[in-house]
């Protein structure tokens, strides 16, 4: 039995929500998100408040309930107030700007690393060493920081690298002669 799926959604004022052919579309102000909905699940909407029913008692159909639950929680939530995730650079050299709609990134290789920002995620650049993603959809925004975390992780010796905000990097000692 799922315990997150039975809770309620509230839905905020200026936030429609339609659920047709099978897809469930919520458009507030930041954006207009639409996810596939489970045919495990039902979804009804009472007054200002979004309930995910299960037709009948299974784990598969327990698991979904919950799932679609937290999805629609987060597609609600994202076009209210929007998802930010912030990285920064650490390393002496390194660093990020924005060339069109490419995000450049200087870590260190032979190369510069440019990646394409993809559509539903604003990044901006402040300080050449601090990167902010914002965006409504939450999958899409956490996708990006860790991709552009996968092109330099955070070392273990030095820390150097690309890292979340307020990440702790645990550093190993180097070698000791002795």
């Amino acid at each position: 039995m799922s315990r997150i799926g039975k809770k309620p959604i509230a839905i905020p004022s200026g936030v429609k929500v339609t659920i047709a052919n099978g897809n469930m579309t919520v458009e507030g102000s930041k954006a207009k998100l639409v996810k596939h909905i489970p045919p495990e699940v039902d979804i009804a909407i009472n007054g200002a408040e979004i309930i995910v029913n299960v037709p009948k008692d299974s784990k598969t159909s327990s698991a979904m309930q919950g799932l679609t639950r937290s999805l629609l929680a987060g597609m609600v939530e994202g076009v209210t107030n929007g998802f930010k995730k912030n990285l920064e650079i650490v390393g002496v050299g390194y660093r990020a700007k924005l060339v069109g709609n490419n995000l450049e990134l200087a870590l260190g290789f032979s190369h510069p690393v440019i990646y394409p920002i993809p559509q539903g995620a604003k990044i901006t650049v402040t300080d050449t060493t601090k990167i902010s993603i914002e965006g409504a959809d939450k999958q899409i925004v956490g996708q990006v920081a860790a991709t552009i975390r996968k092109f330099k992780k955070p070392e273990p010796y030095k820390g150097k690298g690309i890292r979340y905000a307020g990440e702790h990097i645990t550093l190993k000692e180097g070698k000791s002669v002795g």
